[in-house]
This record gives structure tokens, C-alpha cells and sequence, in this order.
């Protein structure tokens, strides 16, 4: 089996090593293709009013000078168009990509365009609650088991899956749960207003590591419950309920 490898916080972060270590695991033909630098938050952005860089390390693996979609649509299309992997794992994100994470997060965003392109792919994120504590051992210890078992089903064409991993142990975790993409009942943006040397007004934007209290099912409660949250998301948004009621109300 063909992996490529992706992620957002970087060619150098420590979760890509996890993440190598991951697919490891898996099969021993790998493929890296990740950003030059953290592109947390790009979502789904392409750069299309920059040049795009590439570096290469070795035949199997390069850096983009450009965002997570830039890298899977140049791993794919450019650097290796007749090498079409079996699977993209992107990840393993440090932090986790929960409810309206997965709108903004670069590592889902990876995922969709690997799906896009017609190749079954992963989101991995190790969840974090302490900066300082890293529990990245969880996702390295659990992934491969859980990745295998996915393999084994068909998703369909337009599905991807999302896997968050508590920030606990791996001894602690009481299990894997299939759930639903949540929704914060509280806001973790951070505005962070200062002023520079010259007098001018300037702002950082940064997330808390919050949950609150959230639905049942959803991948923000099976974390707190100390379970593996595992979503399978879809690229079609289309809302097909309203869509039937839209077609009455403007015939």
C-alpha cells in the first residue's frame, strides 16, 4: 500500500513524526509531501497569488512553500502523477480538529482534497489541554489499529475520515467511539489586542483549548468521556431536506 503523508503544522513538526511512525506501521512505501511551514487554519485555501517552492529532500519526500491543499494537489498532479497513492494520512495535528474545527483546520482540509482526487483519506489530531503535556504516544500507540480496521470497509466516494485522539495516556482511554461532528457551546477565540513600536494597533488571533458541555454522540464529548472520536465527514454539504422544500417555495 502507497501512503502519502501530509499536515499542517508543518514538514518538520513533531506530530509528522508521529505521523511517519504511524504509517510505518502500515506499509513501508511512504511519501511526504507537507507544507515548508505551519499553515494552522488555512482550511482549504490554495496559494494563487504566489509562487509555489518545492524543496526536496529525497525522492519520496518534499516541503511546499504553500498550504495543505497546495501540497496533496501537487503531490497527486505534479511530483508524483503516475505514483497515486492508496491512502493519505494527514496529521497527526497538534491539538484537536472537534466540531467547527473541521471548517478552519488545514489537516481536514489535506483530507478533502485527498478525497477530492479519489484517494481514501485520514484526518489524525492528538487532542491537547496542557501545552505543555503532549500526549502523542496515544495516537502513535492506537492509529495503526484503528486505520487498518477502516481499510477493511468501503466509505464511499465522497467521505473522509477524522479521528481525534484524547489528551490522555494511551492507558487511559476507555474506547472507540463513532460520532458526529460537534458544536462548542462556548466561544475558544482569543483576541489578543496590543500595540507596536511605532503606535499602531495590531491583533493575535489564537484558540483555548476548551470543550464546554457538549451534545451526546458528538466527537467533542467522546474526548471528554476518554475515547477516540472517530467521524467520517463528507464533501458534499448540500442540504438535502431544504433542498426538496427550496424547489416548492421558488417553482
Amino acid at each position: 500500500m502507497r501512503i502519502l503523508l501530509s499536515n499542517d503544522d508543518g514538514f518538520d513538526a513533531p506530530g509528522m513524526e508521529v505521523l511517519r511512525r504511524i504509517a510505518a506501521e502500515l506499509s513501508d512505501d511512504i511519501y511526504v509531501v507537507a507544507p515548508a511551514k505551519e499553515q494552522s487554519g488555512a482550511s482549504r485555501s490554495l496559494t494563487l497569488h504566489d509562487p509555489l517552492r518545492i524543496t526536496k529532500y529525497t525522492d519520496h519526500e518534499y516541503s511546499v512553500e504553500g498550504t495543505p491543499t497546495d501540497c496533496v494537489m501537487m503531490a497527486l498532479n505534479y511530483l508524483f502523477p503516475d505514483e497515486k497513492p492508496d491512502l493519505i494520512l494527514s496529521g497527526v495535528n497538534r491539538g484537536g480538529n472537534l466540531g467547527e474545527d473541521v471548517l478552519y483546520s488545514g489537516t481536514v482540509a489535506a483530507a478533502c482534497e485527498g478525497t477530492l482526487l479519489g484517494v481514501r483519506s485520514v484526518a489524525l489530531s492528538q487532542c491537547l489541554l496542557d501545552a505543555d503535556q503532549m500526549y502523542w504516544e496515544t495516537a502513535a500507540a492506537m492509529a495503526p489499529g484503528i486505520i487498518k480496521k477502516l481499510l477493511t470497509m468501503e466509505w464511499g466516494e465522497d467521505v473522509f475520515m477524522n479521528i481525534n485522539f484524547p489528551a490522555i495516556p494511551k492507558e487511559e482511554v476507555t474506547g472507540v467511539a463513532v460520532t458526529e461532528q460537534g458544536k462548542r457551546d462556548l466561544s475558544n477565540l482569543s483576541i489578543d489586542n496590543r500595540v507596536d513600536a511605532r503606535g499602531r494597533e495590531y491583533f493575535w488571533l489564537g484558540y483555548r483549548p476548551t470543550i464546554g458541555k457538549p451534545a451526546a454522540g458528538t466527537d467533542l464529548q467522546a474526548v471528554i468521556n476518554r475515547q477516540v472520536s472517530v467521524t467520517p465527514l463528507k464533501l458534499n454539504l448540500t442540504e438535502q431536506r431544504l433542498a426538496g422544500e427550496l424547489k416548492k417555495v421558488l417553482a
